[in-house]
This record gives C-alpha cells, sequence and structure tokens, in this order.
C-alpha cells in the first residue's frame, strides 16, 4: 500500500481502465464558493492511494484527473458525496459520477443508529479503526505533512469494500432500487447546493 502525491494532476496513465474509483476531497472549508479545492484523493482499491494538491493560485486545468473524474462508464465511490461533488464540479468545472454514497447507503440501511460517519462504518462494518485527527487541519499549506498525507490517503483506502458490504444489506433489505434513484440524483443535488438552494428544501410545502 502506498500513498501517491502529485502536483496539479494525475501523471498520465495513472489509474486507467473501469474499476469504480474511490474520490474524495479536502477544501479550506464547507462553504463551496468561499473555501477552494485543495486536495483530491482518488484510489481504484488495489491498495495504492493518489493524491493531487492544488496550490492557491492553480487554474485546476488537470486534464488527466478530469477525465477519469468524468468518464462516465466509471462508478465514483463517496463518502458524502454531496459535497464532493459540488467541489470538483465547482472548481474542475466536471461533474464526477455515476455515483455511490456510502453516506446514504448507510442511512438506508442502518436505521438502528444515528452514527454514520466513515469512521463509524469504517470500523463496524470493516473491524478497522480510522483516525479523523487531521480533519480540521490546515489543507491551503505550501506542504502536506506525513500526517494528513496519511489522513487524506485513508478517505479513500474503504470505500470500495464498505460499498461491497453496503450493497449486500441494500439488497437484503429491498432498497437497492431506492438507494441507486438517490445516487443518480446526487449530481443534481450538488448542482441545487452550487447555484443557492444548499439550505432549502424545494421538495418541502413551504
Amino acid at each position: 500500500m502506498t500513498v501517491h502525491f502529485h502536483e496539479e494532476d494525475l501523471p498520465a496513465g495513472v489509474l486507467e481502465g473501469d474499476a469504480p474509483l474511490a474520490v474524495d476531497t479536502e477544501t479550506m472549508g464547507l462553504i463551496t464558493h468561499r473555501d477552494r479545492l485543495c486536495v483530491v484523493q482518488i484510489s481504484d482499491g488495489t491498495g495504492d492511494e493518489h493524491l493531487v494538491r492544488f496550490g492557491p493560485e492553480s487554474h485546476y486545468a488537470a486534464p488527466n484527473l478530469k477525465a477519469i473524474l468524468a468518464d462516465p462508464n466509471r462508478i465514483k465511490l463517496y463518502h458524502f458525496g454531496r459535497f464532493d461533488l459540488a467541489a470538483i464540479e465547482y472548481y474542475l468545472g466536471v461533474m464526477a459520477a455515476p455515483v455511490f454514497c456510502t453516506k446514504i447507503a448507510s442511512k438506508l440501511v442502518r436505521t438502528y443508529t444515528d452514527r454514520h460517519g466513515l469512521k463509524n462504518l469504517v470500523e463496524e462494518l470493516l473491524g478497522e479503526n480510522l483516525s479523523k485527527q487531521q480533519q480540521s487541519s490546515d489543507w491551503g499549506g505550501p506542504e502536506l505533512n506525513d500526517a494528513q498525507r496519511e489522513y487524506a490517503a485513508s478517505d479513500v483506502r474503504y470505500l470500495h469494500r464498505m460499498r461491497e458490504e453496503l450493497i449486500k444489506r441494500l439488497e437484503r433489505e429491498g432498497r437497492m432500487e431506492i438507494a441507486q434513484a438517490c445516487f443518480d440524483f446526487l449530481p443534481t443535488r450538488a448542482r441545487l447546493d452550487i447555484a443557492g438552494w444548499a439550505d432549502h428544501d424545494i421538495f418541502s410545502h413551504s
């Protein structure tokens, strides 16, 4: 297992193929328009993770990364994909779909708990411990330290295995179809967030 670090784009030929891709982002905060995209983490589940860092003056060109993220034939795995999809579209200009979101899947099948964080899922589904100590660190600094790199890589390290377990549970409970409908809607939900409807439920009566 190796963590590969890249500046501004993936090297040509990296992560080619048709395997699902686990994807996550690190930003300067939680408001997409204000808080720039700093890191995109990506893995095809074969044991290595790739981190692509963007500097404060970045133009977010990244043609190799964009091509992989925009590939309509490769499923992208997220935990709370709504946020990552919005950040990627806003800064990189591509919609990184089709989608499988482990947080949505968890909420549909783990109805016996309200703990749907990535750390909770990794512990229950896979029996492993995930550190979240670097979650609120400064991702926009001139360098990422070893702890930040490991944290970023760990956010995509377990998503393939978690997806397999969550699909089993969704199928067992007869909720795979509704889960897929939710996943298919996520790009639209992300675009609503970008357009200003992040905190307003347009499906509500009021």
